[in-house]
């Protein structure tokens, strides 16, 4: 009975009321992280249970919101956007309105492959990969210089990205 209560479906994204990972999930994830590709039966394997139970807990992990989605990791400068740059945003005002009405636009863009919400002295990171200088310096003059909700922007290039960790912690 415990253990079906440890993994009823909890609100998605609400890490305060997902209940904790046992160790099985703990392998799972880290299996999952490092191959998102593994089949079912390699994933079993590897963590000792057989594959139903590895099916089953895999699908536990993404009803709790544990698992939020699978991706493929792209090469930019193999797709031709080999310039990236971080772009710091401070807004003019901060009612709903205009942050609603950046928020809406702005991430949704081709050019923007993550936006990050931030505290301190600015209110967005937008990390940017484009084809060029050039590209980039037009990017941020007609997406955000121009735009009457923006007040500074500072643009920094990415020299090289080395991903942190992406899996459970110890």
């Amino acid at each position: 009975m415990a253990e079906d209560a440890a993994f009823a479906p909890a609100a998605p994204n609400r890490a305060r009321d997902t209940p904790m990972l046992d160790q099985t999930d703990q392998q799972i994830l880290k299996e999952l992280v490092a191959d998102a590709r593994i089949t079912n039966a390699q994933l079993a394997e590897r963590i000792g249970v057989a594959p139903s139970t590895a099916l089953l807990r895999t699908r536990q992990l993404v009803d709790r919101g544990v698992i939020s989605g699978y991706h493929a990791q792209l090469d930019f400068a193999a797709i031709g956007r080999a310039v990236q740059a971080m772009v710091s945003v401070q807004l003019k005002g901060h009612n709903r309105e205009e942050i609603d009405r950046f928020t809406d636009r702005v991430p949704n863009l081709p050019e923007v492959v993550s936006t990050f919400h931030v505290a301190g002295s600015v209110d967005y990171l937008l990390h940017l990969a484009v084809p060029s200088t050039e590209v980039l310096r037009d990017w941020v003059l007609d997406h955000l210089t121009t735009d009457p909700v923006v007040g500074h922007t500072e643009t920094t290039l990415v020299f090289n990205h080395l991903p942190g960790n992406t899996g459970v912690l110890p």
